[in-house]
């Protein structure tokens, strides 16, 4: 799960933990104090009705009383009335069921008081005395309607609506917020894959917007840290670039020594003058490798483009690649070939394939054969490479396309490799925006050149 929806729970999870506590808090606070206001209302209006009925009886006889018990049973929160003497017999009231109520006109006659039964969830049940004004005694009893707890979100059909509402607000707030925290640590990791993929001119101060937290301040840190390291680079490679400008005069007019030398030499000389043109003609071959994968490096060495025709190129350097290998016992054959055409320039082309099949001749065993395969895959053009050496250790292989690294110090000065044809190779294929990658195989390696390309038809 990523960072985004990390943020996003937990602010959804904050919030409604804050709605359930403050729910929980209204609840616990307002419903027993509301229910007790209601019980003290209730009994305070059945003495009112007791009284009043005494009164009413008093002076308006059985008429006005009956008509008093229908006005009080009219009231919306009253469900049912009855009045009994002390015997529990219904007076001036229809019913039977007195008796049920036997507890509750006990304790009104024991109390005097206002009594409630609150047995029931949905009605409570009241009993009152009261005497009249020739000394008989009865017993008021009202049944009442309980009030009920109001929903949190209403009582009407738009509650609904309501808790959608709320819930769209909680939602796209969280969203904010995430998106808000998370954005920029998304900006700032898509701009480390860039600058480390190559592009050193990546900032990413610019794209966070004036921004004075701590993400803001990473930022800046990563903007500093990022042109301190393009200044090195580039500084290294314009001080490679010059180094190699400046060692090719010295070195022309070492030739020329060389030959005058060679000229008026013994014939006891000549081997020692031999060696010194062979190391001549490697430091002469390395300064221009260096200045190649300087340029590609750089950018600019301006690369013309046009179609070019992979299996006509791949079966031209394999052959080229055999001759050279069958001088070492070892061979270089093709496996497989796709007609596959592909826009990039044809010398690079060449020189990333030749710089991979010769490492390949360098390494793989005395009497095998190389395999050379083209492959045209969905729009892709695969160039595979196998080898039949030692392979290279799992941990190295991601090294293998730097300039100058050696995988075995021994090896590679006994083979005369000076570490830089796979990293031109790899310079010459990014700049047809393609891929090449290195694979250990059971015995042996793998290296794999990945170009966009069209299937074309055999004439």
């Amino acid at each position: 799960m990523n960072l985004f929806f990390k943020i996003f729970l937990w602010f959804l999870a904050a919030i409604a933990l804050m709605v359930g506590v403050v729910v929980f808090l209204n609840w616990t606070t307002q419903s027993e104090p509301a229910g007790s206001r209601w019980q003290g209302s209730v009994r305070n209006q059945m003495n009112v009705f007791a009284a009043t009925a005494a009164q009413i009886y008093d002076s308006e006889g059985e008429p006005g009383l009956k008509k008093f018990l229908q006005t009080v049973e009219d009231v919306e929160t009253v469900t049912h009335l009855e009045i009994t003497d002390i015997n529990g017999k219904l007076w001036m009231t229809e019913g039977d069921l007195a008796g049920n109520y036997h507890g509750v006109i006990t304790n009104a006659l024991t109390s005097g008081a206002a009594e409630l039964e609150l047995s029931t969830p949905d009605t409570a049940l009241g009993a009152k005395t009261f005497t009249l004004g020739n000394g008989q005694k009865y017993v008021m009893i009202v049944r009442w309607e309980r009030p009920r707890a109001t929903p949190f979100f209403g009582e009407s059909r738009l509650r609904y609506l309501r808790f959608a509402v709320l819930l769209l607000i909680a939602l796209a707030l969280c969203y904010a917020l995430a998106r808000y925290l998370s954005s920029p640590i998304g900006k700032l990791r898509e701009a480390t894959q860039k600058f480390a993929s190559g592009d050193l001119t990546t900032r990413v101060v610019g794209r966070l917007g004036n921004r004075h937290d701590e993400l803001g301040a990473l930022a800046r840190d990563f903007d500093e840290m990022a042109e301190r390291i393009e200044t090195l680079i580039t500084s290294q490679q314009r001080l490679t670039r010059d180094i190699s400008h400046e060692l090719r005069s010295p070195l022309s007019r070492m030739n020329v020594a060389l030959e005058i030398a060679k000229q008026k030499s013994t014939n006891g000389n000549t081997p020692v003058l031999e060696r010194i043109e062979t190391e001549s003609k490697r430091l002469n071959e390395m300064i221009s490798q260096i200045l190649t994968l300087s340029k590609l490096e750089s950018g600019t060495q301006v690369i013309e483009k046009m179609p070019v025709d992979l299996n006509d190129l791949v079966e031209d350097v394999v052959a080229d690649a055999d001759f050279e290998a069958g001088a070492k016992q070892k061979a270089v054959k093709i496996a497989r070939a796709d007609r596959c055409t592909t826009n990039g320039n044809e010398n690079l082309l060449r020189s990333a394939i030749e710089n991979v099949l010769r490492n390949a001749i360098r390494y793989t065993e005395v009497d095998t054969t190389i395999k050379v395969s083209l492959e045209s895959e969905n729009g892709l053009a695969l160039i595979r490479v196998r080898d039949f050496g030692q392979g290279v250790p799992e941990d190295e292989l991601k090294n293998l396309f730097r300039p100058f690294y050696r995988v075995g110090e021994a090896r590679e000065r006994k083979t005369g490799g000076i570490g830089l044809g796979l990293a031109i190779a790899e310079q010459a294929i990014y700049a047809h925006k393609g891929e090449i990658t290195a694979t250990n195989m059971p015995d042996g390696l793998e290296i794999v050149i990945r170009l966009n390309c069209e299937i074309s038809v055999a004439a």
